[in-house]
Formats: structure tokens, sequence, C-alpha cells
């Protein structure tokens, strides 16, 4: 009964409801993003126990989207898991930013915190306090956002999977995922040197797109990323 209580207190607590309603607002493309991979999972050969498993242990799509061809071409384990690592990547910058604010926590918080955040958590987030120093609020907003943004994946992954041969692929259901993911691109270009990174990625992934195992994947991050690296020790030096 004492947990019920808290989980009223914290729905009524304005941060809380703020970071629900910032999610709120890409939930469309999100919820179409997360039932592409429901049921892309299923297509590429996956029994449902599988599928379900990836959805709640991954939680990542576009690691998901990208190691699912891999996957059903039978690509060696060390292409699956280097595109992987490499599509996911993001993430362990978004981490050493992450630690600016949530870093105090004791260390099972900071695992599930770790699980639970996703692109989306992380702009908004960042856009609300972009100083990375700990704030009272930032716990609840950051649970606002999660409540809205896992169960809504979630429930739409399964309902792929379990829709898979119902749904047809010529809905092209997965363009408003790649809208979604547009977006958020584009909010994140906020430097010239992003959008030069941008662009190499962009360039990359074009010119190697014959590349058999889906490698002008591996191909465009490597190039972005060492375009990055450049750009950014070139800044160093002129300052």
């Amino acid at each position: 009964m004492q947990w019920m209580n808290k989980l009223r207190e914290l729905a009524r607590d304005p941060a809380f409801r703020q970071g629900a309603h910032d999610m709120a607002s890409p939930s469309l493309g999100l919820a179409a993003w997360g039932l592409v991979t429901g049921v892309t999972m299923v297509k590429s050969g996956l029994s449902l126990p599988l599928a379900c498993g990836m959805s709640l242990l991954v939680f990542a799509g576009s690691a998901q989207l990208t190691a699912l061809p891999l996957i059903a071409a039978g690509a060696p384990m060390w292409v699956l898991m280097a595109t992987a690592f490499c599509v996911n990547l993001r993430f362990v910058i978004f981490s050493a930013h992450w630690r600016h604010y949530f870093g105090h926590l004791p260390r099972w918080r900071r695992l599930l915190n770790g699980y639970l955040a996703a692109d989306l958590n992380f702009v908004y987030f960042v856009k609300r306090w972009p100083d990375p120093v700990p704030a009272p609020a930032q716990q609840r907003y950051f649970w606002g956002g999660v409540a809205v943004n896992w169960p809504t994946w979630q429930l739409c992954s399964f309902t792929g999977i379990f829709l898979a041969d119902r749904i047809p692929t010529q809905w092209g259901i997965g363009f408003a995922g790649v809208l979604a993911l547009l977006g958020l691109s584009y909010s994140l270009l906020t430097e010239r040197m992003l959008w030069w990174v941008a662009v190499t990625a962009g360039a990359v992934s074009i010119a190697t797109y014959s590349l058999p195992l889906k490698l002008n994947i591996l191909c465009a991050i490597l190039a972005a990323g060492a375009v990055g690296w450049w750009l950014d020790a070139r800044k160093a030096r002129h300052e």
C-alpha cells in the first residue's frame, strides 16, 4: 500500500508530469518505429519467445533493425557484434554525459537508468538542463519520460511481434519511424561540426550501399567518427 501512495505522489509531481508531457509529443513516431521493429523481428525468422526477449532485453530499435538482416543472412558473429556496437556507440557518449547528472546515485539506480535511457530521453533532458549539474527534479523528470517512452515501445513492439503475419510490409509504416529519427537527428545538429559529421555519414552510407551484410552502416559510422574526431582536434588546436 505504501508503494501505491508513492506512485500516486510521483504521478502528481510537476517534474514527472512535464517529463511525460515532453515525451508524449514524439510518441506517434516512436510507436510506429516499435511496431516496425516487432514485425521485422518475426519476419526475419526469430521465434516469438526470442523476439519478445530481444524487445525486452535489447531495447534499442536502431541496433535491432540493423542486426536483424545480418542474423537472417547468417553473417559472422564478429560482423553482427561490431555493427551493433558501432550503432549503439552513441550511448557511450550519452552515458558519459548522464554521469554528470546521475553519477551520485547508487549503482543499481545508475544501471536501471542506463537500461531505460533512450535517445529521446537524452535529447529532452539535456534541453531542459543544459548545464551538467545535479538538480532535485531531474530524477522525477527522467522517470516521467520513461513512463511514456518504455511502455509505448514495448506495447507497439509486442503488437508487431504477435500481429506480424497480419501487417503487410506494403503499408510502409517504417517511414513514420524514419521521420521520427530524422527529427531527432535534426534537433541534435546544433553546431557546424555536427553537420559535417552527419553529411559524412550520409554520403559514405550511400557510396558504400552495395557492400554486403549492411557493411555500409559500419563504414558510415567509422567515417563520421573519424571526421568528428579530426574536427574536434582541429578546433582544440585553434582554441
